[in-house]
């Protein structure tokens, strides 16, 4: 296949189909939009595999269609031809002196070869992408990587293997540890990955040809050019859900998907959103914590995973930090604060700045389970009892009583339980929760489910083994490395992550933690929005079901929470006080 054609539409130069060569002799393919003109430009690349020519209002329209109708100013901004999911909108960057690269991940759209996700292989070919843009004749020689989830994390574990031109990195809700993360939560195999592969990432397989889409705009086959049986696509791609259910445990091979942070020392903006329990936070989070970039600032919002991205908001941020790393100009960035939140209130978000996460004036705060009434206060029972509870059921809810003032809970959250199982290992499912004084459960837009709840967390007990390297009081860190089986009916000490989060609770509501056996179910009528593939829940696509993973005979049984003078559990909440 050659490169098809280089055409002026829209006020821009578009190359199409360019041809970039690989180390190993592949040839990936990629769309270039950039000036007319001629002239050297900043290049802002992506590397994913949604197919660089399926327009975001045919891949996901239910999402586009509910994007514009929160900000029409989207729509208003851009003829929106070029609109891909997940990615810049050219039509916003190039006439500010940028280059937009959009390659065709390896094994996906227009380009050939194994399909891997995010493999070592996949880090390669963005290293040697990096550099090819870099000496090009459009290029200034200064490549950043910029986009949401997938494109996120690949900028994190690309920036480990530091390639020489790549100037800055802007990962928007990005995941990071690929056991931790994606896949593993608390030990746990979340079903998401194989799911959203099998639906979204094998439509656009190379290969698919006329089975897939068109281009709206070139009129080209997005997953071709050539169609391929779907026995020899098989063959060519590799079986997530086999993988999954072979690896139980961290190892090297997910190591190989994850960031090295003490090797990623590139200017990095990492924007979360607190809505995106299940997958994106914790990354986010990480980035800003660990990375040993000395130039790096965090950002979190809420809403729609894809939301803040694409507004003005979102692009004027990111901007802001693209023209200060990959222009040399004067954006007053050198001024933006390491840490800016949208402040998460029961009906609002308000900005504020920070110097720091966690925030160094947080008052780390335990709060007990009492057993008796289900309470949730400051003050530790000295109560010795035991609560039962079906695995498969509701489990168990601990409130604290209607709080006299606001309390702001901003930061990593976690929990100590003392847990028994009537068979041989448990799983929990922990949920903090905020209830309004008429006792209904405040729930906001997440990334992926307009039903979340304030912060989830979760543990396997036969993973409970902790790192003391990376553990702190506030955010535990399991090894996954062994399994330690329980004793049924012996309890163990179980220290559970929940992961950051933020709330500010006003007067007369209440702060809950609900203990679980199964996934957090939000307890109104199950919503399915339109071109979504799941049900809404609670917790979007993040489910954890897998009957190879969870056996109703190991993990369908009856769970006991323990209580006992020094052995009391607690929830450790981040407070923050006003600043002074």
């Amino acid at each position: 296949m050659k490169q098809e054609k280089s055409e002026i539409r829209d006020d821009m130069q578009i190359d199409w189909d360019v041809p970039i060569p690989m180390d190993d002799g592949l040839i990936l393919r990629a769309d270039v939009f950039r000036p007319m003109g001629g002239g050297q430009y900043p290049v802002i690349m992506s590397y994913g595999p949604y197919g660089k020519s399926f327009a975001f209002q045919e891949s996901r329209k239910g999402a586009w269609d509910r994007l514009v109708e929160l900000h029409p100013e989207i729509a208003a901004n851009s003829s929106n031809q070029y609109q891909v999911f997940e990615l810049v909108d050219p039509e916003r960057w190039v006439p500010d002196g940028y280059a937009c690269l959009r390659i065709d991940s390896r094994g996906t759209g227009r380009s050939p070869g194994f399909l891997d996700v995010w493999s070592a292989r996949e880090t390669k070919d963005v290293y040697d992408c990096v550099e090819w843009a870099a000496v090009q004749p459009w290029s200034n020689g200064k490549v950043g990587m910029n986009g949401i989830s997938y494109f996120a994390m690949n900028a994190y574990y690309v920036a480990s293997i530091q390639p020489p031109h790549l100037g800055a990195i802007c990962a928007w809700e990005g995941a990071a540890d690929y056991y931790r993360d994606v896949t593993h939560h608390g030990g746990i195999m979340c079903e998401f990955l194989f799911l959203w592969f099998n639906g979204t990432v094998l439509k656009v397989q190379h290969g698919q040809g006329e089975r897939g889409p068109r281009s709206r705009v070139t009129g080209e086959l997005v997953a071709g050019p050539e169609t391929l049986p779907e026995d020899v696509l098989a063959k060519i791609r590799v079986d997530l859900e086999k993988w999954l259910l072979g690896r139980p445990l961290d190892s090297q091979e997910y190591r190989d998907r994850s960031p090295v942070w003490e090797m990623v020392r590139v200017p990095m903006l990492s924007s979360a959103n607190w809505g995106g329990q299940g997958i994106h936070p914790r990354g986010n989070f990480e980035a800003f914590t660990c990375a040993a970039s000395r130039e790096k600032w965090l950002e979190v919002h809420g809403g729609a995973h894809w939301e803040s991205f694409y507004t003005d908001y979102g692009v004027a941020l990111q901007k802001k930090f693209f023209g200060h790393y990959l222009k040399g100009e004067n954006t007053g960035w050198d001024k933006q604060p390491p840490v800016q939140l949208q402040v998460r209130h029961v009906d609002k978000f308000i900005e504020r700045h920070e110097n720091e996460w966690p925030l160094a004036r947080t008052q780390w705060t335990k709060f007990y389970l009492h057993p008796t009434d289900c309470s949730l206060t400051r003050e530790e029972s000295r109560k010795h009892a035991k609560i039962e509870y079906e695995a498969m059921g509701d489990g168990v809810n601990f409130l604290t009583p209607p709080l006299k003032e606001e309390i702001e809970i901003t930061g990593p959250v976690a929990a100590k339980l003392y847990v028994s199982s009537s068979t041989t290992d448990a799983d929990i499912f922990l949920v903090l929760r905020v209830f309004k004084p008429d006792g209904q459960e405040v729930l906001f837009q997440g990334a992926s489910d307009p039903h979340t709840p304030i912060g989830l967390g979760w543990l396997r007990a036969s993973h409970r083994k902790l790192d003391p390297k990376f553990t702190m009081p506030y955010q535990p860190y399991h090894t996954h490395d062994e399994p330690l089986p329980l004793k049924p009916g012996k309890p163990v000490e179980l220290d559970v992550e929940i992961w950051p989060t933020c709330i500010v609770v006003p007067p007369g509501y209440r702060i809950g933690l609900q203990v679980r056996g199964k996934d957090y179910h939000y307890g109104g009528p199950t919503l399915r929005l339109p071109g979504v593939r799941y049900e809404m829940t609670g917790v979007g696509q993040f489910l954890h079901n897998h009957p190879e993973d969870r056996p109703a005979e190991i993990f369908g049984g009856k769970y006991t929470l323990h209580f006992k003078a020094g052995q009391q559990p607690y929830l450790l909440l981040p407070i923050i006080p006003p600043k002074k």
